[in-house]
């Protein structure tokens, strides 16, 4: 009786500590149901690409932007957790935004190491560009041989080429308010301002004009002042641009840091796998 008393506990109390690592590992999470957020044009979670390989796709991608406002992602995860990778791409595509609103013209790479699958994810401003079939050919030609080699960047960087090639002719960049122009305005009214004051000046001493309100060294006083002031001004407004550049360039310490502009998705693009 004592012995299966003994077995039944040593049963109960294994029972209890499988229970306690099922509740501590829990479900894996759902990427479609909580898609991750992007925070850099290329993110590898697997540690497969050196930081060279990485700064020198975002170094791509990020100039891309500039010239296209076109978006490419590319997103290295390890596994998909048993959902289709067509379902996780364009959740992540939607969760971040990928592209312009008014463009829609973003495309996300998403690679499943663990699961050897890959998706080429397209806008739908650029799906009459990156077709389905072109999508696929890229997969194919580029990412699946350099792949199967082992050779991840290699084939990357293949692919973010030919989609570079084939979509940069659809859009270009925004054209900003440029803080030159504004600045470009604001010293011309400066300086024809001083030089109409330089004008009145020229005046008043050839006719004595004005001599009863400003006269003698006051005169020139207050010119100088407003000349003096007024190039201040001139001279503020050089640096006010200038520190608008600064502030631009400062930004450049975040290299590579992705902000989605409010692209969407319909599921359009191409999957593999190696």
């Amino acid at each position: 009786m004592k012995k299966l008393f003994l077995i039944l506990t040593l049963l109960f109390i294994g029972s209890l500590t499988r229970l306690s690592y099922a509740q501590d590992d829990g479900p894996s999470k759902s990427l479609t149901d909580a898609p991750p957020t992007i925070k850099k044009y290329v993110v590898d979670e697997t540690g497969t690409l050196s930081s060279s390989q990485i700064n020198s796709l975002m170094t791509k991608l990020v100039e891309f932007e500039k010239t296209t406002s076109n978006q490419i992602i590319v997103y290295i995860i390890n596994s998909l957790n048993g959902e289709p990778i067509e379902n996780v791409s364009v959740e992540i595509a939607r969760k971040n935004k990928i592209g312009k609103k008014d463009k829609n013209n973003g495309v996300l790479i998403l690679v499943a190491l663990k699961d050897r699958k890959m998706r080429i994810e397209v806008g739908y401003g650029l799906e009459g560009a990156l077709t389905d079939a072109i999508s696929s050919q890229i997969i194919r030609n580029d990412m699946q041989p350099e792949f199967k080699a082992g050779r991840y960047y290699e084939g990357l960087n293949k692919a973010v080429d030919d989609i570079i090639a084939v979509t940069k002719g659809e859009y270009k960049a925004d054209q900003k308010s440029s803080k030159s122009t504004v600045k470009i305005i604001f010293v011309v009214v400066i300086f024809l301002f001083i030089f109409l004051m330089i004008i009145i000046s020229i005046i008043r001493r050839i006719f004595g004009f004005g001599r009863g309100m400003i006269t003698g060294r006051r005169g020139s006083r207050f010119g100088g002042f407003g000349t003096g002031f007024m190039a201040g001004s001139l001279f503020s407004g050089s640096d006010w641009g200038s520190s608008g550049s600064d502030s631009g360039s400062s930004s450049g310490s975040d290299f590579g840091s992705f902000s989605g502009g409010g692209g969407d998705f319909g599921g359009g693009g191409s999957s593999g796998s190696w």
